[in-house]
């Protein structure tokens, strides 16, 4: 063995270990979905979304109804805040209702099913006897209830064929009966067309239009058969088209489609000429809350049809596609209560209201943008008017109710523990987390015990 100098042994250095390669950083954007996924596979995602971006729609349109229809008011001699406080006392009770329809089980909402299409279809037809109904605007769907307020019984018809044509449905799906094509149509579509002629007797085209689209989604859920699905499809186009063909105001109405300023002659596109300049005037983050121009006399219903153009005008583009966002959450939420659930009548509930509210969202949003017709039908939860808020309102609950059902949802519900902790003898409070983990383990000491 070799030595050093002094004679002692040379020493031995410990061998380097190896540097361990670092982990790759995570792609932040990657984290994000990721964390964003796990958080819409929660339980309750669905519930907190539809609960939430409803409340955040109404309030959001309650205040823009104040916002775009104070000079409407003024110029009728009335007091500036008039149609905010109707939409608010509709508000209420639809919060009410909303509330009550969330609380309710699935067998009650099964059996209000015909009391509430009877009840629409005998309010519908009331709005034909002369004397009785009002007409509005030319549409003759409307009952005086006294005083200024109205009631429109066709958009209470919608939330009848949502919850009979649910009821009906599941009923044949547990006697196996939905694989014939009579028991898929028959009395559903002739129900359905049934409530479509009460209203077109009143020359409502656009609340005609959602009902039909409530009955394709029905269908769709339904497993209709695309040729069975294609020829009822063709017979409402073709329908629809000898109404459109044979009403000067709805020809009038799809000649604007598309228009970007006013024309002469008998059909000068104002209001849809309006509405696309008061979108293009908000820029991003828009004019300020109040501020619109196009409100003081140039856009007619401002604060009822048009009021995404006004929401454009004063909050800009941030506004609109937060408005945009909040029902496309509501919208997946519903789908995802639909698709998670066994119970057919949920599934087909669930859907039918989720068919009502998106499409009558996109055909309003769609109308103001000049990429649909005008159609006359108010944006869910955010234009003036209480016949449409309290059923949507009601709708809304549906879903909530449907959503706690979820077993999952349930199981999580009843786990979930209050932010203050019990009340002890004494006086003081122990959070309620610990009295959990005592009775898990009811042999444990305390810390001071021996």
């Amino acid at each position: 063995m070799s030595s050093s100098r002094t004679g002692r042994p040379p020493v031995q250095r410990a061998a380097r270990r190896p540097v361990a390669p670092r982990p790759p950083r995570d792609n932040p954007l990657r984290t994000l979905v990721t964390r964003a996924r796990r958080a819409w596979d929660r339980p309750l995602t669905a519930y907190y979304v539809v609960l939430g971006g409803s409340l955040l729609i109404t309030v959001l349109g309650l205040v823009m109804v104040y916002s775009a229809s104070q000079i409407t008011a003024l110029q009728m001699s009335l007091s500036g805040s008039y149609f905010f406080r109707k939409q608010l006392l509709a508000a209420v009770i639809g919060a009410v209702l909303l509330l009550v329809a969330s609380r309710m089980p699935v067998k009650l909402h099964r059996a209000l099913a015909y009391p509430i299409l009877a009840g629409a279809v005998f309010l519908m037809a009331l709005v034909q006897v002369p004397g009785i109904g009002v007409a509005v605007n030319g549409n003759q769907n409307w009952l005086a209830l006294g005083g200024s307020f109205q009631l429109q019984p066709s958009e209470f018809g919608k939330l009848a064929l949502v919850l009979w044509g649910a009821d009906l449905l599941a009923r044949k799906q547990d006697k196996r009966l939905l694989t014939q094509w009579k028991h898929m149509l028959v009395p559903l579509v002739p129900a359905a067309f049934m409530l479509l002629g009460l209203i077109m007797l009143g020359g409502d085209m656009g609340t005609a239009i959602i009902l039909t689209a409530i009955l394709f989604g029905l269908l769709w859920l339904a497993g209709a058969p695309t040729r069975l699905f294609a020829g009822v499809l063709a017979v409402a186009a073709l329908l629809g088209a000898i109404l459109i063909r044979t009403s000067e105001n709805r020809m009038a109405r799809l000649a604007c489609l598309g228009a970007t300023e006013p024309q002469t002659g008998p059909v000068d596109c104002w209001q849809a000429v309006h509405g696309i300049y008061a979108l293009a005037s908000g820029g991003i983050f828009g004019s300020g809350l109040g501020a619109s121009l196009e409100k003081w006399g140039e856009l007619p219903e401002a604060h009822t049809d048009f009021i995404f153009a006004v929401t454009g005008e004063e909050l800009g583009l941030a506004g609109t596609l937060s408005v945009l966002a909040l029902f496309a959450a509501l919208g997946y939420a519903g789908i995802r209560v639909a698709g998670r659930t066994e119970d057919p009548f949920v599934r087909y509930a669930a859907g039918g209201v989720t068919t009502w509210i998106t499409a009558q969202a996109v055909i309003n949003i769609g109308a103001v943008l000049g990429l649909l017709p005008i159609a006359g039908v108010p944006l869910p939860l955010f234009s003036y008017g209480g016949s449409a808020l309290l059923p949507t309102m009601f709708a809304i609950g549906l879903l909530i109710a449907f959503a706690r059902e979820d077993p999952a949802a349930r199981m999580a519900l009843a786990m979930r523990q209050p932010r203050f902790g019990r009340k002890r003898i004494g006086g003081s409070q122990r959070p309620r987390r610990w009295n959990t983990m005592r009775r898990r383990a009811p042999g444990a000491r305390s810390s001071g015990e021996r």
